[in-house]
């Protein structure tokens, strides 16, 4: 765990101060061959011993109403820049759907109301950044094992792709889009949820209204914001830079836990 840190720590001092048009430099660096190399083998050992010594279900820690901190920082993308977001944020979201699809039997098309209709989970925990920073939140929302039950997932399954409405970059092929993934022991572990609330109120759009990510044993950038759709697959490799995600495509580690 210690060298994992000191890597996240690379990593954030290279990022530190510097916003997305200035990544060239650290690009190059993670994604050279033999960097990128070191990166994914200490990231299966950091993987492996993790879920050695885990049970599957073990939570995270979870804090009382007296613990939440007073100002919880939005981080990375605060309103996305789409004429889509836009207008069905000025419309309250009454005409988003969460598409569910991919592996799957029956794709799905939520919107906000059902999911808020389906049994929720509310839990109080924190968030830890990569840049070094953490905060206390609350956070319901429904478990995202409910949903993939409910899409029921074909043999093969074995990840699961969230797709948003963030983009960080403008490209041609769609690969400066927000994504993120993860695994089907991380998707049906109790405390993953689809978040609609944050601290007993609808979730705000700086925190990724309608809905989010919480993937809480795993750090900040896994926990994607503005869900669209959710894309359930076997393998990476048709998705950008087949890493699993913005950030892993750009160097930094599939499995971020903590």
């Amino acid at each position: 765990m210690m060298q994992r840190f000191s890597r996240r720590r690379i990593l954030t001092g290279l990022l530190s101060g510097v916003g997305v048009s200035m990544l060239a430099g650290c690009d190059r660096l993670t994604q050279s061959a033999g960097f990128g190399h070191v990166l994914r083998q200490t990231e299966k050992l950091t993987m492996g011993s993790q879920r050695l010594l885990l049970d599957r279900k073990t939570l995270a820690q979870e804090y009382s109403t007296s613990d939440l901190s007073p100002v919880f920082r939005a981080n990375g993308t605060q309103l996305p820049d789409s004429e889509e977001y836009a207008r069905l944020l000025e419309q309250g979201f009454v005409d988003w759907r969460l598409q569910v699809d991919g592996l799957v039997n029956r794709p799905l098309s939520l919107s906000l109301d059902q999911l808020k209709r389906l049994p929720a989970r509310t839990q109080i925990t924190r968030h830890d950044c990569v840049e070094g920073w953490s905060a206390i939140g609350q956070w319901q929302g429904v478990p995202l094992g409910r949903i993939l039950d409910l899409a029921q997932l074909k043999p093969g399954a074995r990840y699961v792709v969230f797709h948003c409405a963030d983009e960080l970059e403008v490209t041609f092929d769609g690969s400066g889009r927000y994504y993120e993934s993860i695994d089907l022991m991380d998707a049906y572990h109790p405390q993953t949820i689809l978040a609609y609330g944050m601290n007993g109120k609808p979730l705000p759009v700086a925190h990724g209204a309608p809905l989010r990510l919480r993937v809480e044993r795993q750090l900040g950038y896994k926990h994607a914001k503005y869900l669209m759709r959710i894309e359930v697959v076997s393998a990476f490799d048709t998705l950008w830079g087949g890493r699993g995600g913005y950030w892993e495509d750009r160097g930094y580690e599939w499995y971020a836990g903590i």
